[in-house]
């Protein structure tokens, strides 16, 4: 190896060691043989690239590459982020008001994961499922889950292009959204049947727990004596909201366990607060993410509640920003939340107790009517599950 070569393989091995200490990871692989041989490939494979590709190499470029694949193969929300990037997240920068009402994740390209009810991205056929591969012409390839929600953002009334592909199709769709102030409820309740009550939650808030009890107490007067709560598509929140909104339905036990590098905390029920004794049956589907996947685990964990549906996405986790010294930026998914059982839900997600297929619906079609997982849970065998 030449020494031209050697110093570029010190220029990029650099940042990635740093990056190791950075996230407290060295210490506990110093003691592993085979993790200095991955290094030594990594310097390996830097010096081939250095000596045999066609054209001269940018350090720089070829730097955020490596970075890149190195968060992208952690799990779809940690990402490697730019200078720029960092600076807003360490500023907690506002977002721009105008919002899609779309949350993402990373999956090859940006992955839709629910499409908020009524938001412009709604209306516009946007799906559970469907991958966006560009934004305003700018490929999404290797754009992170952060960067492109605030690219979708902007003024309200201004409009972005999104470049759509759903299912097995050859041709992407596109489609452009104008950006709306993102308002209404995120929680609504309805009787769905004489006996049963209906509670649909949108987002988790930290007054999410509050309006179920208010809405359940409504309802029972109405003469609710079961609810089926509502999760599909519901991603936004912060866990702890779906936490808080567990602990109104289960008396004793588990409700989560939040485990981080080095240390577990056990998340109890509280009696106190356990005001909700009926039966509960709750609607999942692949949008179920975050907050409202930490309030089934719980439910479900503890024996108060079935879940109907499919499979929720495995979104539990939570990400800190670790500042390289460039200015460049690695979000890592530091904490974790586990099941009562001390079950992984990040990237496993919850498995339904009662499957419900769902109809595939092609680009620009009407979904066909009626509500089959909601049937489903309204059927007399699920009545069951009261604490």
């Amino acid at each position: 190896m030449t020494f031209r070569t050697r110093l570029w393989v010190l220029v990029v091995s650099v940042p990635v060691i740093a990056f190791a200490v950075i996230g407290g990871f060295l210490g506990q692989v110093m003691a592993k043989d085979d993790t200095y041989q991955h290094l030594r490939v990594f310097e390996d494979v830097v010096g081939l690239v250095v000596e045999n590709y066609v054209e001269p190499v940018d350090v720089r470029q070829a730097m955020r590459g490596a970075m890149r694949g190195l968060a992208d193969g952690l799990d779809p929300d940690s990402a490697f982020v730019s200078a720029d990037l960092v600076k807003a997240i360490e500023a907690n920068a506002p977002e721009a008001a105008g919002d899609l009402g779309l949350e993402l994740t990373r999956q090859y390209y940006l992955r839709v994961v629910s499409a908020r009810d009524g938001s412009p991205a709604a209306r516009a056929g946007l799906r559970t499922g469907d991958y966006i591969r560009a934004i305003d012409g700018r490929a999404t390839r290797d754009m992170s889950a952060y960067e492109g929600r605030r690219l979708l953002r902007g003024a309200p009334g201004s409009t972005v292009a999104l470049l759509v592909l759903r299912g097995n199709a050859v041709e992407p769709h596109e489609v452009s959204v104008v950006r709306e102030r993102i308002g209404g409820p995120e929680l609504t309740s309805r009787m769905a049947n004489a006996t049963t009550g209906y509670i649909r939650i949108v987002d988790f808030t930290k007054e999410t727990a509050q309006r179920i009890d208010q809405a359940a107490a409504a309802l029972a007067r109405t003469g609710a004596t079961r609810f089926v709560i509502d999760l599909r598509g519901a991603a936004r929140g912060d866990l702890d909201d779906g936490i808080a909104a567990a602990q109104l339905f289960v008396k004793s036990g588990t409700l989560a366990i939040k485990q981080g590098k080095s240390q577990t905390e056990v998340v109890p029920a509280d009696a106190a607060r356990a005001t909700l004794t009926a039966p509960v049956a709750l609607l999942i589907d692949q949008g179920t993410a975050g907050a409202a996947e930490v309030f089934a685990a719980a439910l479900d964990g503890n024996n108060r509640a079935e879940l109907f549906g499919e499979r929720t996405l495995g979104r539990a986790a939570r990400q800190q920003l670790v500042k390289l010294p460039d200015g460049t930026g690695l979000l890592l998914s530091s904490l974790r939340y586990l099941s009562p059982a001390k079950a992984a839900i990040h990237e496993k997600g919850l498995t339904p107790d009662v499957e419900v297929e769902q109809p595939n619906v092609e680009f620009g079609a009407a979904p066909p009517p009626g509500d089959p997982t909601l049937d489903k849970a309204l059927e007399p065998a699920a009545e069951k599950k009261a604490a």
